[in-house]
């Protein structure tokens, strides 16, 4: 049976916050592996992918045929997953603090004894994953094709096999970081053969389908990294890499009613038209057309159809340096 590893973090209101984990350990022969998703509480598919596989590693455990320890976190972030505002769930920042649920782990892990309830769970989920040798944070984005975000010391020794897996589409490689994300504190405080964050395309991209695809990933990802005695075959990857330093950030340039003219995945040349910006409806002259700064892929888009000022409308693959780029991450 497997190891319940659950724990509990006190919350903001004085109440207790509960966190589901399970490790499922093999004969030892394998290496050690931390799954995780939720740790921005409104990112829904990689929750359904982890209950989906939980059942499969069980069976996998019973039958001896597990051979690593596997430790899985379906839904990490207990503070996010309560916040509801008049129906929506706010779950990417802290309500109480503002910060942005993946940012500032290396802060905590840092701390002896934790100077808030936030930064005592980041702590205890850090930890948790410290000393695996493999570790995957699933996120999705607000609209967007299936991507991996991963340091370049990964890539493609240890990173290829993980972006044909699970079929992404885009392969975005970073140096250097400065945010305390939970994946770059588990590289700089750990010594992980791969520790990179999956990308399950949008927001509303949640279904059984979707979840069994990216399960049977994972699953054979997990068979071609001696987890499982089972032999798995994967495709051929397919897909794009391109540096951080490269992707295209387009915000927006004024508040209105956002219209895209491009679809996701669509190459898009330089200087080509994909959105626009109705500024004030009923009013021709409102509109402010979106160009593309660069020739690449439409990666993600906004979901909402009314933008903010300044909001990111869309991100764009690369080939050259952009001119917006000043170093850091790509806010995964």
């Amino acid at each position: 049976m497997a190891k319940d590893l659950s724990w509990q973090v006190p919350g903001d209101a004085g109440n207790t916050l509960h966190i589901g984990a399970w490790r499922f350990e093999g004969d030892g022969s394998g290496p050690k592996v931390h799954l995780q998703a939720g740790v921005h509480a409104d990112e829904i598919a990689g929750m359904l992918v982890l209950h989906q596989l939980l059942p499969r590693l069980q069976a996998c455990q019973a039958q001896g045929r597990l051979r690593g320890s596997v430790t899985v976190v379906p839904q990490a972030n207990p503070f996010g997953i309560g916040q509801f505002r008049q129906g929506k769930l706010l779950g990417r920042f802290h309500e109480a603090t503002g910060q942005n649920f993946n940012r500032a782990f290396d802060h905590s892990l840092a701390m002896e004894r934790p100077a808030s309830n936030l930064a005592h769970w980041q702590k205890s989920l850090v930890q948790l994953a410290s000393d695996a040798d493999l570790v995957l944070d699933l996120h999705t984005d607000d609209e967007a094709l299936p991507y991996l975000y991963i340091h370049r010391s990964f890539w493609p020794e240890q990173g290829l096999a993980l972006a044909a897996a699970l079929q992404v589409e885009v392969v975005i490689v970073w140096d250097e970081g400065g945010d305390g994300s939970f994946e770059e504190t588990i590289i700089n405080h750990g010594a992980p053969r791969l520790a990179a964050t999956v990308e399950l395309r949008g927001q509303a991209d949640v279904s059984d389908a979707l979840a069994q695809q990216d399960a049977d990933g994972l699953w054979a990802w997990l068979c071609i990294n001696g987890m499982i005695d089972e032999v798995a075959t994967i495709s051929e990857w397919q897909g794009e890499v391109v540096d951080m330093g490269c992707m295209e950030t387009v915000l927006a340039s004024c508040a209105g009613v956002l219209v895209f003219e491009k679809s996701l995945g669509d190459l898009v040349e330089e200087g080509e038209r994909f959105a626009r910006i109705i500024g004030c409806p009923g009013d021709p002259s409102s509109e402010v057309f979106l160009q593309a700064a660069q020739t690449g892929r439409m990666v993600t888009r906004h979901r909402e159809r009314r933008v903010a000022q300044g909001a990111v409308v869309a991100k764009f693959t690369g080939t050259r340096l952009s001119d917006s780029y000043s170093g850091g991450v790509l806010d995964p």
